[in-house]
């Protein structure tokens, strides 16, 4: 029998401080939400100044980081290259650069999605918040 790694609020905390904080150094005023590896929220932060909107286009990037154990930016190209055609409102929220899986020990454990700024900077905060967090983990 495998050992199931998985989130929990603690981790899903730190990973939204590790984002906050690097949204801060940057003056981004950014939505990030934490989802466990079936894409359910486990934790979401709007910073003062976050447009509404970036609260839903957050969940909606970390779930499909999740769903698909790829950062969403791989779907953002396949828009633009024409190779995927039909997609409803709710999943092309989804479907920007900016949700990033969170890989440990091999195994998907959830992912970060962010929204706020520009899309590669949406993903940038992501991803440095998952490196922040990994860093700490036991081998």
């Amino acid at each position: 029998m495998k050992t199931k790694h998985y989130l929990i609020l603690e981790d899903a905390e730190l990973l939204l401080n590790h984002a906050h904080q690097y949204a801060i150094q940057h003056a981004f005023n950014v939505s990030i939400a934490v989802v466990d590896e079936t894409g359910t929220l486990l934790a979401m932060k709007r910073m003062d100044g976050a447009s509404p909107m970036t609260a839903n286009l957050c969940l909606e990037k970390a779930k499909c980081s999740a769903i698909s154990r790829r950062p969403s930016k791989l779907f953002e190209d396949l828009i633009k290259n024409g190779q995927m055609g039909f997609l409803t409102m709710d999943s092309f929220s989804g479907m920007l650069e900016g949700g990033e899986p969170i890989l440990y020990a091999g195994q998907l454990v959830g992912a970060v999605g962010v929204s706020g700024v520009k899309s590669f900077q949406d993903a940038e905060i992501a991803q440095h918040a998952i490196q922040a967090f990994l860093a700490n983990m036991p081998e």
